[in-house]
């Protein structure tokens, strides 16, 4: 599981990282999820990018890990889009 990314550290480092639950992207266009993404200090991951992609128009439709599961800060969600 990617979006997991455990670190490899000391425990007073695992114990300072923060949870948050994932954010619902799906049915937000790609730059409405880029900006819930940036807010929540998370990196989005756009599966089969293109440089012609229309963020503007393009919409999310699945996203790993889904919404409401429990991930660190930092972490990457995977989306995919219609």
């Amino acid at each position: 599981m990617p979006y997991l990314e455990v670190n490899q550290g000391n425990k007073e480092e695992i114990e300072n990282v923060e949870e948050i639950e994932a954010p619902d992207l799906v049915g937000k266009t790609l730059i409405e999820a880029q900006k819930v993404a940036k807010e929540n200090e998370i990196d989005l991951v756009i599966e089969d990018e293109r440089e012609d992609l229309d963020k503007e128009n393009s919409i999310v439709k699945e996203q790993v890990p889904r919404p409401g599961i429990k991930i660190h800060k930092e972490s990457k969600i995977y989306i995919k889009y219609e």
